[in-house]
Formats: C-alpha cells, sequence, structure tokens
C-alpha cells in the first residue's frame, strides 16, 4: 500500500529535546535521594511517558516517588527548554518539501508538546494534529498511541510511516503494522543507536535531516 501518512515523533526527532530531558530527570531523581543516572535515562526510558518511567523506578528502588515530584520535574524540563532547546537542525526544510499529510504520535504530555513545540516555531505546522500518549491507555512500546493517530487522521496503520528515534518508539510503530524509519540526530543517540533501532524493527536509518529526506516519500 503507498504510504498517506507521516507519523513524527516529537522529541528527539523534531526537537533536540533528549539530553535535556534525561539530564532534568537524572537531576531530580538525585535531589531526593533515588541514584538514577544520566545514562539510566537515556538507556531505559526515552520514548517512555513519565508515568511508565516512574513505575519503574518505583519499582527498582523499592519506594514511592514523592507526590508532587511530577510537578517539579516538569516545572525543572519547561525552565529548561526556555533557554537551551532548539528544533533539529534541517527539519523546517524537510516540512517544506513534505506534500504528504503529517501528524505527531508523542510520549510527552500537551503542555510540554505545545510549551516545546511553541518555542521552536514548529507548533503551527502540525496543529490540530497532534497526539499525545496521554490518550491512550498504554504508551510505547505498545502500538496504542500509533493506532490512535491514525484512526484520527482516517489512514489505515499499513499507509502509515513512522519516523522515531527510540526503541520504544519502533517497537510501537511495528507492532502497529507501521513502516518505521529511524532517527539518530539527536544529541542523545550514541554510536549503538543506529543498530538497536534496525534490531527493533527500523528499516532504515538516518542521522540527519537531508538524509531521512531523501528516505521519505514526497
Amino acid at each position: 500500500m503507498n504510504t498517506e501518512l507521516i507519523i513524527f515523533d516529537c522529541d528527539g526527532v523534531l526537537i533536540d529535546s533528549e539530553t535535556i530531558a534525561c539530564r532534568v530527570d537524572a537531576e531530580c531523581f538525585a535531589e531526593i535521594g533515588f541514584p538514577v543516572t544520566f545514562e539510566d535515562v537515556r538507556e531505559n526510558y526515552v520514548g517512555k511517558t513519565w508515568r511508565t518511567m516512574f513505575a519503574d523506578v518505583e519499582l527498582r528502588h523499592g519506594r514511592a516517588l514523592p507526590e508532587n515530584f511530577i510537578e517539579v520535574i516538569r516545572a525543572r524540563t519547561a525552565a529548561a527548554f526556555e533557554t537551551e532547546l532548539k528544533a533539529t537542525e534541517g527539519i523546517e526544510a524537510l516540512l517544506d518539501a513534505l506534500t504528504l499529510s503529517k501528524c505527531i504520535a508523542s510520549s510527552s504530555g500537551f503542555d510540554r508538546l505545545e510549551h516545546s513545540l511553541t518555542l521552536t516555531k514548529l507548533w503551527d505546522r502540525f496543529a490540530p494534529h497532534i497526539f499525545s500518549a496521554m490518550q491512550v491507555a498504554r504508551g510505547k512500546p505498545a502500538p496504542d498511541l500509533f493506532l490512535f493517530a491514525a484512526n484520527e487522521m482516517r489512514v489505515a496503520p499499513e499507509a502509515c510511516l513512522v519516523v522515531e528515534d527510540s526503541v520504544a518508539g519502533v517497537t510501537a510503530a511495528r507492532a502497529a503494522g507501521m513502516r518505521v524509519i529511524g532517527f539518530t540526530g539527536g544529541g542523545h543517540c550514541g554510536p549503538t543507536h543506529p543498530e538497536r533501532l534496525r534490531a527493533a524493527g527500523a528499516e532504515a536509518v538516518a542521522q540527519t535531516m537531508p538524509e531521512l529526506a531523501a528516505l521519505l516519500p514526497v
């Protein structure tokens, strides 16, 4: 089936946010006595929701996080984005050249999506076709979010092509019956990241936006 819809992940694809977010997460955990490092967050939780990360951290360490921890980490992340966040280099040119329908399917909540996409001047390029894992029962690596986005856009899953930077996201896209291209241009992607995305099911991997543009149907 021909591709009718490009579904973009947000963090780590459209915006280079994951290094900032992983650092803030690790700092906030350390301040309350949870030994969760930057590398822990990057390796285990990129592409997943905060609620998934919190549940796993609580299970691993055998104690509950403070009730207001989500508000603390949201506020700290938003403040860091204000001074550090940038759109991924070349994304504007790629979107300018894209003629197919497009949307966003992100593990982030709507407040963070609106904030980050507005800061990077990308909100108006996608709104109102911006979907959050907060709208489904299960976040990535479950397929729920991608299936929800496809249904909202009235496109069959097999006619969707997903662009993802995380193993959880690639796994979710494949579970939804969608093709997926990996993107490794974010600052959080190490030398083994392309192989990890391919192993999860990415049919190709791009490191730059021009490389990604060459892999997308236009």
